[in-house]
């Protein structure tokens, strides 16, 4: 087995084995819940092979849902995270960098790390929490759980880049 795909699986395992047994039991105001695993999608290098992000993101996903009784949510929402992932990552990577950069606060800047992960992260949970409610009939509480989501979500991958060493 080659060191990516170790590595790959020990991210897999750890981000599933903490949102099934801790994250998803965690659920502030009744509104936020964090969905930390959505990090793993973002953590894809430049120039990895595409199918095998949506791959990766569509078995953590399919994983996490059989594990927390949420029947394909999860994996429809990373998986359409996963194809947008490659191609937004490019719009904020300089041209002269490394083919398999991979994105973190340290390589891309606090700035620009932020407007990466910020909209991957806001488009997860507008698919998830949209797909799970199937309605619109409170819109209040869908805005709430999306905003509390995002944000929560958000401070978890900052607060692990930030603690990251490379």
């Amino acid at each position: 087995m080659s060191a990516d795909l170790l590595k790959r699986l020990g991210w897999f395992a750890l981000f599933f084995l903490a949102q099934v047994i801790v994250l998803g039991r965690i659920h502030l105001f009744h509104y936020a819940t964090p969905l930390f695993y959505v990090y793993f999608v973002t953590m894809f290098p430049r120039n990895y092979e595409k199918w095998a992000i949506l791959l990766w993101s569509f078995l953590l996903g399919l994983c996490i849902d059989i594990f927390s009784n949420t029947p394909g949510l999860a994996a429809a929402s990373l998986t359409v995270i996963a194809a947008i992932q490659p191609y937004y990552l490019e719009l904020y990577v300089p041209r002269d960098s490394a083919d398999n950069l991979q994105p973190s606060l340290r390589a891309l800047g606090p700035l620009k790390y932020t407007y990466y992960v910020l909209p991957l992260v806001l488009v997860y949970c507008l698919l998830f929490y949209t797909l799970e409610m199937l309605s619109f009939s409170n819109v209040l509480y869908w805005l709430l759980c999306v905003v509390s989501s995002t944000a929560l979500t958000l401070l978890l991958i900052f607060t692990v880049e930030i603690g990251k060493r490379d």
